[in-house]
């Protein structure tokens, strides 16, 4: 039996103190494996609080965060080398997957395989929003794929970008989509909706595109001045602003347009409620500009409904344009709002896209079918 583990920053547990598109991503990948015959043990680090325990056949490591007075980073990820290969050699693990996000894995020598996934690193979104990156942060993740065994990507746009970056071979890197369990996500009544809701589900962060929401909302509001802009996701300090509050710098543009009492932030919400609010909306929308696939977008296309979605390298491997969703720059403002607007005004082609969505998420993104592929991929990689 193989037992995989996997590291990771994030996982959505109620005791962990982040969880979105990695860690959901993991969780799904880790509950297929189990229903595959794999034993699956993961490793949360930089946690508030050390915990160990089994959740649903899942062995699940909280990592406290260790603060050093120097070499924080470097120390911290000796601890965890330790900690790790003590369960390794303990609980028999076959190997480790870990992600490439600021090369936590650069100093670890691990006693089993390390298989990096490509969920994106800092080079890789700083590169996609035009962000200079810290020299520190680039070397260090470069370091990480060097000594990396072996690399998944979850899309072709991410293999690509990443070794062009840092000068790695392409056919390296094997891409395999990340995936849901397609019969978690099911809408009974796809034909019934909250008409003119338009959701947006994501971190209220720059990179995901929420800068350019309020002028595309102004433009949808030209036409359909009763629709609604629902915006769900974790507030979080913006970059370029230097605020602790990107919803603040955000609402303060909804408000300068006059359209903030169209608008409705709900925060973060629990996990479990999110689906209700995809049934409720007529349209999804993800004008972001850095992904490495988009989670959020493959459950929404499996609840049914029309996306719009960007039209950056990976999404055109999530959508068909103009088929199971649409893509349009999202500085293009006035061609966004007039695919939400298309969408608004055609019951019919909402309901058809929506079929289609739902059919592509079933052929490309089911997570028990992308496990067999993973588990033979792991197999190829276990010397």
């Amino acid at each position: 039996m193989m037992h995989i583990a996997f590291l990771t920053p994030e996982y959505p547990h109620s005791k962990a103190l982040t969880a979105a598109g990695i860690g959901t991503s993991i969780k799904n990948l880790a509950h297929s494996l189990v229903k595959n015959g794999c034993k699956v043990t993961i490793f949360v680090y930089g946690q508030d609080n050390q915990l160990v325990e089994e959740q649903e056949g899942i062995t699940i490591h909280l990592i406290k965060g260790i603060n050093y007075k120097i070499g924080k980073w470097f120390f911290y990820s000796k601890y965890l080398q330790k900690y790790i290969n003590t369960v390794v050699k303990k609980e028999n693990i076959s190997l480790i997957e870990a992600p490439d996000w600021t090369g936590i894995t650069a100093f670890m020598k691990f006693n089993v395989p390390l298989i990096l996934k490509l969920h994106g690193s800092d080079a890789y979104f700083c590169h996609l929003e035009g962000r200079k990156q810290k020299l520190k942060n680039y070397w260090f993740e470069k370091i990480a794929l060097k000594n990396a065994d072996a690399f998944i990507a979850p899309t072709n746009f991410a293999t690509k970008v990443t070794s062009v970056l840092f000068k790695i071979n392409s056919k390296k890197i094997t891409t395999i989509p990340n995936g849901i369990e397609v019969n978690k996500f099911h809408n009974q009544h796809p034909k019934q909706f909250e008409k003119g809701v338009i959701l947006y589900i994501g971190t209220i962060i720059r990179k995901k595109g929420v800068f350019e929401l309020p002028e595309i909302f102004k433009e949808v509001l030209k036409e359909y001045p009763d629709s609604q802009l629902v915006l769900i996701g974790s507030d979080s300090h913006d970059i370029v602003t230097k605020s602790k509050s990107t919803w603040h710098k955000l609402k303060e543009r909804f408000e300068n347009l006059g359209i903030i009492n169209n608008v409705n932030y709900l925060g973060k919400i629990p996990y479990q409620e999110v689906q209700s609010h995809i049934e409720k909306a007529q349209v999804c929308i993800f004008p972001t500009f850095a992904e490495t696939q988009g989670m959020v977008t493959i459950e929404a296309m499996a609840m049914n409904k029309p996306v719009v979605n960007s039209d950056i390298g990976w999404s055109k491997e999530l959508i068909i344009d103009g088929e199971s969703g649409y893509l349009v720059h999202p500085k293009n403002h006035q061609l966004y709002a007039q695919k939400i607007n298309l969408l608004l005004a055609n019951e019919a082609l909402c309901f058809q896209i929506g079929v289609n969505a739902r059919k592509r998420v079933e052929e490309l993104f089911d997570i028990d079918k992308l496990a067999i592929r993973t588990i033979e991929y792991y197999k190829a990689n276990i010397k």
